[in-house]
């Protein structure tokens, strides 16, 4: 774990939305009365300063809240910065948690040409809230474009379903006349419900049998969720009963019967793995 150079941070479990196929709303055991907020020390207590201050990037985005909504989210990016600045900074959110105060004082803290933000907007004001519950559109722009003003260098992410695949272009024109530098549009590889039907015309997930091509240790990265427990990716560590510690664990799987969590992320076929053949729409817009 010393020779990792990317480090993944849930800096809470607190968020705003109830996207209906995160964990927070389908993991039974989650309380969503907790409030967890991570903290440097927490950090601290899994790897020494010597091996933070060498990583290549840090980012923050996790699988019950919103980075946004951390209490210390932007005190941890300005420490990372502290030990080491040409570090990476990177951040996923709704964009709808916080003021623009916050989102521009971020725009200017991830002030490198690689820093980022992806933006998780699925569709324009009539559809983004089928799936992302209680984002409120107004505040989500506004957020947006006070980061864009302040220098920050964001990325629009879409999940593409039956309802909103017809705006597809109009949300990438929408990004590209707000200032964002990448649209992406995918078909997520989560189950889809009656209400979030599979879009028509769209490659859909499969599940691929082959080899498994860890994405962790390819990436040479950790993670370290909320509560301060560390794990060897975020899909081992998306789940409160069975959270997984070591990967060495998992790894004795790979050849015969590869834990299911692996499976379905990491599996390779010949265009990539279950978790990279869900973008399907890649483009700089600058």
């Amino acid at each position: 774990m010393r020779r990792i150079r990317v480090l993944h941070l849930e800096p809470t479990d607190v968020c705003q939305a109830a996207c209906p196929l995160c964990a927070r709303e389908t993991d039974i055991n989650f309380d969503k009365r907790g409030r967890h907020h991570l903290t440097v020390d927490q950090i601290r207590q899994h790897f020494s300063d010597r091996v933070l201050g060498n990583l290549d990037k840090v980012f923050m985005c996790g699988n019950y809240g919103d980075p946004a909504a951390g209490y210390y989210t932007q005190d941890i990016y300005k420490w990372f910065r502290k030990l080491n600045p040409n570090i990476v900074l990177g951040m996923n959110s709704n964009g709808a948690v916080q003021n623009t105060f916050w989102w521009h004082a971020l725009g200017q803290l991830f002030s490198q040409t690689q820093d980022y933000v992806v933006f998780s907007i699925d569709g324009l004001e009539d559809t983004n809230s089928v799936y992302r519950k209680n984002v409120d559109w107004q505040k989500l722009m506004a957020n947006a474009e006070a980061y864009i003003s302040a220098g920050g260098s964001a990325h629009w992410d879409m999940l593409v379903y039956r309802h909103n695949q017809h705006q597809v272009d109009a949300c990438e024109k929408l990004a590209r006349d707000l200032g964002f530098q990448w649209f992406r549009a995918k078909v997520s590889k989560r189950p889809f419900t009656d209400r979030l039907l599979a879009p028509v015309g769209w490659n859909l997930p499969a599940a691929s049998q082959g080899k498994i091509a860890c994405h962790a240790l390819a990436e040479k990265s950790a993670y370290i969720d909320a509560q301060g427990r560390l794990s060897p990716c975020c899909w081992l560590g998306c789940t409160q009963q069975d959270f997984v510690t070591d990967i060495k664990d998992v790894e004795l799987t790979w050849k015969i019967n590869p834990h299911p969590i692996c499976a379905a992320a990491c599996t390779k076929n010949i265009t990539g793995t279950n978790f990279t053949n869900q973008w399907q729409r890649e483009i700089n817009l600058v």
